[in-house]
């Protein structure tokens, strides 16, 4: 849902076949949703669960793993396309979004040549390709988004990340803007909830307040790329379902409520948001107020830069687990 009054997006975190044949569609015609985003561990569960791929599977028996996957995802990612593409034509996103293979991370030219296949592939010109935030990544960011294409960039967890991610992509914005005429997107994914899981019951034994963590971490980044002043690229809350009862299941979509943002969240998460989807913007927040809640944690004897480099590991490495069992699925 697009907010008209403060320009938040609302995405869904989730793609499987028989959604989209189905309920996908009826969630963007109400305006619940205006784009759509998956990874790595998303399609393994939806394809290693659903027997809706089990008819295209059938006709692809001699293929390699890989092959297979892209197949199934490739199509998935196009018919999500098809629905979103009437709001991408009016201005109010209707992105979707596929992410190179993750073993890719530390490899610029195979994840450039990965990212120009797929964007291909699928046809439609409002897919964006997801790129982690590592050194490499960077430089895949830059390269395609000078072709035109547009760039989802992912496992954002530092603020070191945020500023080269955007460093990379306003120069590849800036190359296509010389000779090309398409409005490019980008978003800058910034993980949240898992600082949270991490640390709360650290921060809640030293006497501070659990829950925040994520989305001061996540205020700052935003601060970053606002302070850019670049319409094409905004930073997207990611990782922000809630795990377990802790908090109320629409926390971080509430929490993180601001201008010229996107919130890609899953489905049971947006469901619960839409039950009072009015709220007033929670952001931006003052610097100076993050800067004392950061002194705050760091006084604490909590590293912040060892878990930034944490959490960045663990992503990466949440990803291959799920690509290479997947792949082992589909063998």
């Amino acid at each position: 849902m697009v907010n008209e009054r403060i320009g938040f997006s609302l995405w869904l975190d989730f793609i499987e076949r028989d959604h989209l044949q189905k309920e996908f569609g009826l969630l963007v015609a109400d305006g619940v949703i205006n784009g759509a985003t998956s990874n790595p561990t998303i399609f393994a569960s939806s394809i290693e669960t659903s027997p809706a791929y089990t008819a295209q599977l059938d006709t692809m028996q001699n293929h390699s793993a890989k092959t297979r996957y892209e197949a199934l995802a490739t199509t998935d990612i196009k018919m999500a396309a098809e629905a979103l593409y009437p709001l991408y034509e009016e201005g109010r996103d209707g992105f979707v979004s596929i992410e190179v293979d993750p073993f890719l991370c530390d490899d610029a030219e195979g994840t450039i040549e990965e990212g120009r296949r797929l964007y291909k592939e699928i046809g439609m010109e409002n897919v964006m390709i997801k790129v982690p935030a590592t050194d490499a990544g960077y430089t895949a960011m830059k390269s395609l988004m000078s072709e035109g294409i547009h760039v989802n960039a992912t496992l954002i967890f530092s603020p070191m990340q945020a500023m080269r991610c955007l460093d990379a992509m306003q120069e590849g914005l800036r190359i296509y803007r010389a000779g090309g005429d398409k409005n490019v997107r980008g978003v800058l994914s910034v993980f949240v909830s898992r600082f949270d899981r991490a640390l709360d019951e650290k921060l809640e034994s030293v006497g501070l307040q659990p829950g925040r963590l994520g989305i001061v971490n996540a205020a700052r980044i935003y601060n970053m790329v606002e302070a850019r002043k670049e319409k094409a690229l905004r930073t997207l809350f990611a990782s922000t379902g809630v795990k377990g009862s802790a908090y109320e299941a629409d926390y971080y979509i509430k929490e993180l409520m601001a201008p010229h943002s996107v919130n890609t969240a899953p489905l049971a998460t947006i469901e619960a948001f839409m039950e009072h989807p009015l709220h007033a913007p929670k952001l931006p927040m003052d610097e100076a107020a993050i800067d004392t809640f950061f002194k705050a944690v760091e006084a604490a004897g909590i590293d912040v830069q060892s878990l930034y480099e944490r959490l960045i590991d663990e992503g990466l490495t949440a990803f291959k687990d799920s690509f290479a069992r997947l792949l082992s699925h589909l063998e």
